[in-house]
């Protein structure tokens, strides 16, 4: 599968910029962090019911294109949930 642009989403106004499955505010990182965990697709795919396995394989291969933004992404969103101040 190519991922095209129609599929990965980034836009400033959505997720801080994050790159995004389609036109949901559901972010790559997100995705690849469940898997990282050890998250089969099937728990994935009953989390967000408006994801397809199609999804879940291009958000695979955008982290493996940019696998530095991702660990970045990742690494930000475990810093800030420890130091997450109102």
């Amino acid at each position: 599968m190519t991922i095209t642009a129609s599929w990965i989403s980034k836009k400033p106004d959505r997720c801080g910029g994050d790159a995004c499955i389609r036109e949901t505010r559901i972010p790559i990182w997100v995705l690849v962090n469940y898997r990282r965990l050890g998250a089969s697709a099937a728990p994935v795919l009953r989390a967000y019911l408006s994801l397809t396995p199609a999804d879940l394989e291009a958000a695979r291969e955008y982290a493996a294109a940019n696998r530095e933004e991702i660990d970045r992404a990742i690494g930000e969103n475990e810093d800030g949930a420890a130091g997450f101040v109102e």
